[in-house]
């Protein structure tokens, strides 16, 4: 049985010039020591893609097409609410290793009973499934990536499976230089071993990988391990009602507005 956790969160390699950065100003940081960074590591769902839009509505173009009344953004709401539920049934051992294409059918087939949705057809389904697969870039998220890829690795570090990722970057444009998370280290963030995998898979020092990620949870446990921690805010995540994280806090090394603000600072 695995170790479950206390919390659950909500380039170019041989450009030959390593970044050396400070920690940001004002999050509350102790001082560190600059390091060289090589490779940007990025959490995917909320911080590159908009899944919340792109969910709800890909689900109310399906009510429509089908003829059934749903609220496509609660429908997102609860798909996405059964994530961290799902992925702890396989950290604590009650679940075998699954990637998260099955875990997400799983939760579907739950909520489409919650929600009184009948009639569609197994095709229909896996198609909707797979939603999480053409999930939307954020605006700044490609030009920024692509600036960013001029001088390090690009890759994400995600909980999205192998194919979910590909079909991501290949639908919206992202330009990663491979592809990382779960899948590879075959546990789910926040596990620790997902972060020391990216600076394994590498072949770099964990200081030489930075995480970027919208939430704090996941800086927290990437900054736990050693990798150095970029923070981009994405206000809209959750709706306009929603709470995301909006202010660094001692995990951050390095606070951004978006991508491009982040080249910014990192000299591309």
């Amino acid at each position: 049985m695995r170790t479950s956790v206390v919390a659950m969160m909500g380039a170019e390699y041989g450009a030959g010039r390593a970044i050396a950065f400070s920690p940001a100003q004002g999050a509350g940081q102790s001082k560190v020591a600059p390091t060289s960074v090589k490779a940007l590591v990025f959490d995917t769902f909320g911080t590159v893609v908009d899944w919340r839009t792109s969910v709800t509505q890909e689900v109310e173009q399906l009510a429509k097409k089908k003829g059934f009344k749903v609220d496509g953004a609660k429908f997102a709401d609860a798909w996405r609410a059964g994530y961290a539920p799902s992925m702890n049934r396989v950290r604590t051992g009650e679940l075998p290793w699954t990637r998260l294409d099955a875990l997400h059918r799983m939760i579907l087939d739950k909520i489409l009973v919650d929600f009184g949705i009948a009639g569609l057809s197994e095709s229909e389904i896996d198609t909707l499934n797979h939603a999480w697969h053409r999930l939307r870039p954020w605006p700044d998220a490609v030009s920024g990536l692509t600036r960013l890829k001029k001088r390090f690795i690009i890759a994400p570090l995600s909980n999205g499976n192998i194919a979910l990722m590909t079909n991501l970057a290949k639908y919206g444009g992202l330009p990663w230089d491979c592809i990382l998370g779960a899948e590879l280290a075959r546990h789910y963030k926040p596990d620790r071993e997902v972060y020391q995998s990216a600076a394994d898979f590498l072949d770099l020092k964990v200081d030489q990988v930075m995480m970027v990620a919208a939430h704090l949870g996941d800086l927290r446990a990437a900054k736990g391990v050693g990798l150095r921690t970029a923070f981009v805010p994405r206000p809209l995540e959750y709706g306009s009602g929603g709470k995301p994280d909006l202010q660094p806090d001692a995990a951050v090394d390095l606070p951004a507005t978006d991508f491009n603000d982040l080249a910014r600072q990192l000299g591309v």
